[in-house]
């Protein structure tokens, strides 16, 4: 036998043992655990949220670190009702009254933006928080935002295009963007027809969908960032990337953004396609071989320095969540659980920060805007919110119940 053949064999041997032990505590994650060690760290991050708040007024949700430091964001930014969202899964997590206090003086800083008709964001800004804190409380309050925040972001829609616009910024580059981010604020207008019987809000919803998947879908199944649109005509003018290292290339977040959104559009409609669409996706990203074996993928696939390129946490918490969803509804379910055991087990175990460390966020390594260096390996406020989801999805499956 020779050297090189019991070589390759200890080698097969070893990443089996790697892969076997890593699936062995993706599985056994200790989820109760990680949730006191979540309620340690928000507990540090409120303290230091108290203290930023002293010479940043208009801030009322943390987002990311700035140079070390705890930066604020106001109302308006895409990224603010994620710490509310954050709130009301410890709260349902634990069971614990004070997440429940913490999450209605966090939501409640959100609410003036059920009306601001000037972005495309109000699903993460206002179904994140009210979403969750209605879902939890059926407080009457609570679905009256979400209903007017729906109606708000319904007015962004074209009909010519059928699709809602994304970007209000930029007009000398598009005329009518459209980002694969914007499938995640459908699940807003779809609990609000629920929620008011406005089956136009359900109308606007699918259109926005069964355009997105005509346009923003190649062959394989990866996702174009931006997709620009003629409102004259409905034609596309044109395919690019803001965010992603190509036009051409898969940016990780915006094929989770894909696979999540497409999976609420089924729970919502039932319509096989979308089914059908979120396996396909789902497919694209964990067949392909730039994919780490912990299932957290670098920035883009594309990336041309992998592996020496950042991982996005906050697009594999978001990819985990939707996996564990779409296994409810899907033939492939064990494929998708497992899969989703695996990337929780691996953001558990190696992405988490220390406790006490970080100002409180739960995830490290996550990757904003790569080409402009902006919010590179650092925690971000949407990475822990997804994580968290992840959790309490995994624990509602383990315990044999529905996710909704």
């Amino acid at each position: 036998m020779s050297h090189s053949f019991v070589n390759m064999k200890k080698t097969v041997i070893l990443i089996a043992f790697i892969a076997g032990a890593l699936k062995g505590f993706a599985q056994n994650t200790n989820i109760a655990g990680v949730v006191k060690d979540a309620e340690q760290q928000t507990a540090v991050m409120l303290r230091e949220i108290a203290t930023a708040k002293q010479t940043d007024k208009k801030g009322v949700s943390p987002r990311t670190l700035e140079d070390g430091k705890l930066k604020l964001v106001a109302s308006r930014d895409w990224t603010s009702g994620f710490f509310p969202g954050e709130l009301w899964y410890l709260y349902e997590l634990s069971g614990n009254k004070k997440w429940e206090t913490t999450a209605r003086s966090f939501t409640a800083d959100i609410e003036q933006e059920k009306t601001n008709g000037t972005t495309h964001d109000m699903g993460f800004k206002v179904y994140c928080s009210f979403g969750n804190g209605y879902r939890l409380t059926k407080d009457p309050h609570y679905k009256e935002v979400i209903i007017q925040a729906a109606k708000t972001l319904s007015k962004r829609f074209n009909p010519v295009a059928g699709v809602l616009r994304s970007w209000d910024h930029s007009k000398n580059k598009w005329d009518f963007p459209v980002i694969i981010d914007n499938m995640m604020n459908l699940e807003l207008l779809f609990e609000a027809y629920k929620l008011s019987g406005d089956r136009s809000l359900y109308q606007v919803a699918v259109s926005h969908a069964d355009q997105t998947m005509k346009n923003h879908f190649r062959p394989d199944y990866s996702s174009y960032h931006v997709v620009d649109y003629d409102t004259l005509t409905g034609k596309i003018n044109k395919k690019t990337t803001h965010q992603g290292y190509a036009n051409e290339s898969a940016w990780s977040r915006g094929q989770s953004w894909g696979l999540y959104g497409y999976t609420l559009c089924y729970r919502e409609t039932k319509d096989i396609k979308y089914l059908q669409m979120a396996e396909h996706i789902a497919g694209f990203i964990l067949n392909h071989p730039n994919l780490p074996k912990d299932g957290v993928p670098y920035w883009d696939f594309n990336a041309p320095g992998i592996p020496d390129e950042p991982r996005d946490a906050s697009a594999a918490a978001v990819i985990a969540s939707a996996l564990y969803e779409l296994s409810t509804y899907s033939k492939n379910a064990k494929k998708y659980r497992t899969a989703a055991d695996r990337i929780v087990g691996s953001l558990t175990k190696s992405y988490r920060a220390p406790l006490g460390t970080a100002s409180g966020f739960l995830l490290l390594h996550s990757t904003g805007t790569k080409l402009t260096n902006t919010e590179v390996d650092e925690p971000l406020s949407y990475a822990d919110y997804y994580y968290l989801e992840a959790l309490q999805r995994a624990k509602k499956l383990r315990m044999g119940k529905g996710l909704f």
